[in-house]
């Protein structure tokens, strides 16, 4: 009786000690949230605005109806997605395992033999046993591994919203570019059609001798440019299309598709609180998953100091006495307990638990680096925005000026005040200046589209 008093002791000391071994994960504490948007002050934190553009499904921040459908498509088609759907499912079929762990594993080893003596008759023998071996989990080292896996899977997860995320922003972007080419070359093509009846009637005055040779090489000049242009903007077009085919996972065709100035976007740009980040961008999210799945992994490294319980045992029938298989013959049982303790082998499991610390903090580190760089994404997407519309509203300014310009330098040339190189130079500023303003609407799409996905915006 002492001696199981002493034995339930001593394992009760040893509970005692590996309580660690059972504790389970929590966020790390001084990360730098409030800190995380440029130009907020950490007492406005508290009083900003909880919405996030982040919050607003694809279907609805997205209002065209060819590239919801592009998006549509390629969330069933990308390859890349498709390959994270199948990661995610690996990490269920690795948390199953993990749990089924916990129960007793059964095996069936059926036996036979026949021997002889001397050239007698042949004994047969047989055994039908089913045996069973469970371990039992007394400091914690299945419960981490269970834990760890669960991790693992929701890591898996939030990569898989990370590429879900990423996808449809490339998506948009893509399009959004395919149509600022659209708009580029619409406006090449009037550019081109109007240099034409230019150069025609350059070439109508200088039969009259009312204009000069060099009126008509620069005009032709300037016409065969914008036909160059056009030409390299009709290539940049089919390899667009070509580009977000293969980004949405089919082969090469036309785009169906709208227009860049019918394009609308979301008028509120809030970011929200920073702290959203944490839970709403799925990068951070999987970065914190890889350190819970870290923590796990030291305290399995702990657990591997303390003894480990086995309960085995076998059932069944034998006839070691000889009889035909059809007889039964007698029952057998068996059970055994056994209780392993690590003594020599030390060395090793001390290098195992730094190694698992030392990966811990390298997974604490990527983590506060992931949320550094989430924060530095939405200040720059934020921002650019903002200067693309700015921009914007300069060019657009900059074009009704060059527009009068252009009016006023033609009605000039037409009266003879003014001269043929003033009239192209005028035209060529136009054209920089609506070329300009293309951009300025492309910017800003892009840059809308990034800060939606740098908010999380996209995921399920």
């Amino acid at each position: 009786m002492k001696n199981i008093s002493l034995v339930l002791f001593i394992l009760s000391g040893v509970l005692m000690s590996g309580c660690r071994i059972y504790s389970t994960y929590e966020r790390p504490g001084n990360l730098p949230v409030d800190s995380l948007y440029r130009d907020v002050s950490a007492d406005s934190v508290a009083s900003a605005d909880t919405t996030s553009l982040g919050d607003m499904p694809w279907q609805q921040f997205f209002q065209d109806e060819h590239l919801r459908e592009l998006i549509s498509y390629g969330l069933s088609n990308n390859t890349d997605m498709l390959t994270a759907l199948l990661r995610v499912d690996q990490a269920e079929a690795q948390l199953k395992a993990a749990k089924l762990a916990f129960l007793p594993s059964l095996t069936l080893s059926p036996q036979g033999s026949l021997s002889s003596v001397d050239g007698g008759k042949p004994a047969k023998t047989y055994e039908l046993p089913i045996e069973a071996s469970w371990e039992v989990d007394l400091f914690g080292s299945l419960r981490n591994a269970k834990k760890s896996s669960q991790a693992t899977l929701l890591q898996q997860k939030a990569y898989q919203q990370a590429v879900r995320s990423k996808l449809i922003a490339m998506i948009a972007i893509d399009y959004y570019a395919l149509l600022s080419i659209d708009s580029q070359i619409e406006i090449s093509l009037s550019t081109l059609n109007v240099w034409r009846e230019q150069v025609r009637t350059i070439e109508a005055l200088l039969k009259v001798g009312e204009e000069n040779e060099n009126a008509l090489t620069q005009a032709r000049a300037g016409l065969y440019e914008l036909e160059a242009s056009y030409n390299d903007l009709l290539r940049q077009q089919r390899e667009a299309e070509n580009a977000l085919c293969t980004l949405i996972g089919t082969t090469s065709h036309r785009i169906e598709r709208g227009t860049l100035d019918g394009q609308r976007m979301p008028d509120s740009l809030s970011a929200g609180l920073p702290l959203r980040l944490l839970s709403r961008r799925p990068d951070v999210v999987q970065a914190e998953m890889t350190l819970a799945a870290a923590y796990y992994s030291t305290n399995q490294a702990r657990s591997a100091f303390y003894p480990s319980l086995t309960l085995s045992g076998s059932a069944g029938w034998t006839n070691s006495a000889g009889q035909i298989v059809s007889d039964p013959g007698s029952w057998i049982l068996s059970a055994l307990a056994s209780l392993t303790q690590p003594i020599f082998n030390r060395g090793k499991l001390v290098s195992n638990l730094r190694v698992a610390k030392d990966e811990e903090q390298i997974a604490l580190l990527s983590y506060k680096q992931a949320l550094l760089d989430a924060g530095q994404e939405v200040n720059n997407y934020l921002y650019a925005a903002e200067s693309a519309q700015r921009s914007l509203d300069s060019h657009s300014k900059q074009c009704a000026e060059l527009e009068r310009t252009v009016k006023t330098s033609d009605a000039l040339y037409r009266t003879g005040n003014a001269t043929y190189i003033e009239l192209l130079s005028a035209r060529q500023e136009l054209l920089n200046a609506r070329l300009s303003v293309v951009s300025d609407i492309y910017s800003r799409c892009e840059a809308i589209v990034n800060l939606y996905s740098a908010l999380g915006g996209g995921c399920e």
